[in-house]
């Protein structure tokens, strides 16, 4: 692992997993071949990031837009991801990941949420890599419901208007607790984040590569790291002004 700086790492990655249709497509296979190989590769991938010291690893699965896709697409990710989400309680907890879902619990079918109920509760308390999945997640909705949260806290007297501020927005979000991502991988060279972790990103770094998700592997997880590392983060100040 000499080519990265094992001191150096992002502590928290978020990936917009693109492409798993336009990969299948071009290989003369279904759209559900795809969606299974994008699955895959999120194992591998969670795999690595753990391995090699990543704390938090946030990953766009399903979004509350992809609801408006076929039926027989939807249908196809809904049972690749039932799969996915066993195989995750058969190798993942062995390998010490937390797993948690972040999103909106509607629309859910009722099986996979036991699906997810399950596997929460079955690692919550492994102290590896956080895997965040974003199931049925919408950026907007997120905010919607943090601005809930804090509202129900000035009504019920718990809070003033007066203690709104960043921290409590941040707590109240989906990842409280977390640090933000450092760095943003979008793959097919996709150039926008589409309603994902919109308040998380405001000082993340982006790297957008041409690769499909099935075929991003971990040479290219290096080299987005490497590139990572050679990023001046400045966070709004003057180079002269930012703490190394």
């Amino acid at each position: 692992m000499e080519e990265i700086d094992l001191e150096n790492l992002p502590k928290h990655i978020a990936i917009i997993m693109d492409g798993n249709r336009r990969w299948a497509k071009a290989r003369g296979l279904t759209t559900k071949d795809g969606h299974k190989a994008g699955s895959k590769n999120l194992d591998n991938i969670a795999t690595f990031c753990n391995e090699i010291g990543i704390k938090y690893l946030t990953v766009y699965a399903f979004s509350t837009e992809n609801w408006k896709r076929t039926q027989e697409e939807v249908s196809a990710l809904m049972f690749i991801l039932k799969a996915n989400l066993d195989s995750m309680l058969r190798k993942l907890d062995l390998k010490n990941i937390k797993i948690r879902v972040i999103g909106e619990k509607e629309n859910i079918p009722p099986d996979i949420q036991k699906k997810i109920d399950k596997l929460v509760e079955k690692t919550k308390n492994n102290t590896g890599l956080v895997l965040n999945i974003a199931f049925n997640y919408g950026g907007r909705a997120e905010l919607v419901h943090s601005t809930k949260v804090i509202a129900e806290k000035v009504k019920s007297g718990e809070i003033d208007i007066e203690d709104i501020n960043e921290k409590l927005i941040s707590d109240s979000i989906y990842t409280a607790g977390q640090p933000d991502p450092d760095l943003m991988i979008r793959t097919s060279h996709e150039l926008r984040t589409s309603n994902f972790l919109p308040w998380q990103l405001t000082y993340s770094e982006f790297y957008f590569p041409d690769k499909h998700w099935p075929e991003f592997d971990r040479e290219d997880l290096i080299e987005a790291i490497k590139i990572y590392q050679k990023r001046n983060r400045r966070f709004g100040g003057r180079p002269d002004e930012v703490k190394k």
